[in-house]
């Protein structure tokens, strides 16, 4: 049989960048190592700022046909402003750039320790990652070259305002609750809706996502107290029944990212937000757990960690556990040429030639 050697393409129209594909609880992240060249901007806030304005193709590239699936996400690692932090990532999704994601965090972590980007230590292990929402504080739990388990704790989720309601076509009238937890989520209780958050719902949820989100735009501040603009409202979480464990609370969730997809993860951030409105309900307490479970039945596991600020908000700091599995490391190659790709907000981001 005969032997391929791979040559890397010289041509000057043909660029490059370095992934390392992770899944966390079903949902997919690209881990983007290399191949982006410098974002203006000083924080990760900044130089995500910087990328959505001005290179937003990259998102489009690595998330859309025939190069990607909107049911990805696309981290991209990018250096640090905090001294506090070992590297920075930028979160893209479907729906745009959120601030934070548990999901992403969780392989963004396990990517730069497995790939030596910071270096892995046997055991228990401390990272600190620049998210565009803020620090992100993970603890690793390592062996035999491989990150066991990621627990990761972001900044601080508040109820911005409880006992929202809009009239959702085909759905009637749908009573909400507004939460960040490093994006707006607006949370809906799913036994009332008719769901039992089951595997065979995904579709109609996704309607009934779809149809929410839109209407509840209007009304949902895009205001951040202390971020500024943080953009429409992106995402639904449906809260499913509450069941007693040691410890804490189990309950099926399922997270509405716009437009049109629920996440195979129960979500990070989905979960951090329905944590908040328990504590604000009275519901859960300093060092309970709220185990999560997604309509595939994979599940993080979120602890209450004690009551927090955030501006004039009452907010509490949570922490998430869960674990990355690596899937793919590889190469991706762009023709400038390719007539299926719009290069014209892409090029510009992209180092002058292969990687």
């Amino acid at each position: 049989m005969p032997v391929f050697e791979f040559r890397r393409p010289t041509h000057h129209r043909t660029r490059s960048i370095e992934l390392v594909d992770m899944q966390s609880g079903g949902d997919v992240s690209r881990i983007v190592t290399r191949g982006v060249g410098h974002l203006p901007g000083g924080s990760v806030l900044e130089q995500m700022r910087y990328i959505q304005k001005y290179g937003d193709g990259f998102r489009r590239w690595l998330l859309n046909e025939p190069y990607g699936d909107p049911f990805m996400s696309v981290d991209l690692i990018v250096p640090p402003d905090n001294p506090r932090a070992q590297a920075g990532y930028i979160i893209m999704e479907a729906m745009g750039y959120p601030l934070y994601s548990g999901s992403n965090t969780i392989c963004t972590a396990a990517a730069i320790l497995e790939n030596g980007v910071v270096p892995m230590e046997d055991g228990e292990q401390t990272l600190v990652l620049e998210s565009p929402a803020g620090l992100a504080w993970v603890t690793a739990h390592n062996a035999n070259g491989r990150v066991q388990s990621v627990t990761t704790r972001s900044e601080p989720a508040f109820v911005c305002e409880q006992n929202m309601k809009v009239d959702v076509p085909g759905w009637g009238e749908v009573r909400f609750d507004l939460v960040w937890s490093g994006a707006y989520f607006a949370l809906v209780d799913a036994e009332s809706l008719g769901f039992d958050l089951m595997p065979g719902e995904v579709n109609r949820m996704i309607e009934f996502g779809l149809a929410m989100v839109e209407a509840a735009r209007p009304v949902v501040t895009d205001q951040h107290p202390e971020l500024g603009d943080v953009g429409p409202l992106p995402f639904a979480h449906f809260m499913g029944p509450l069941e007693p464990v040691d410890g804490g609370y189990r309950s099926r969730s399922a997270t509405y990212v716009h437009p049109g997809v629920i996440c195979r993860s129960p979500t990070g951030t989905g979960t951090t937000a329905r944590m908040a409105l328990m504590y604000e309900n009275g519901e859960l307490r300093e060092g309970e757990t709220l185990e999560t479970v997604s309509p595939k039945g994979s599940s993080f596991v979120g602890r209450l960690l004690g009551e927090s600020t955030v501006s004039h908000y009452k907010a509490v700091n949570t922490d998430i556990t869960g674990r990355a599995w690596t899937l793919a490391r590889s190469e991706v190659l762009l023709d400038l040429d390719d007539p299926l790709v719009d290069v014209s907000d892409l090029e510009g981001v992209l180092n002058s030639g292969p990687a």
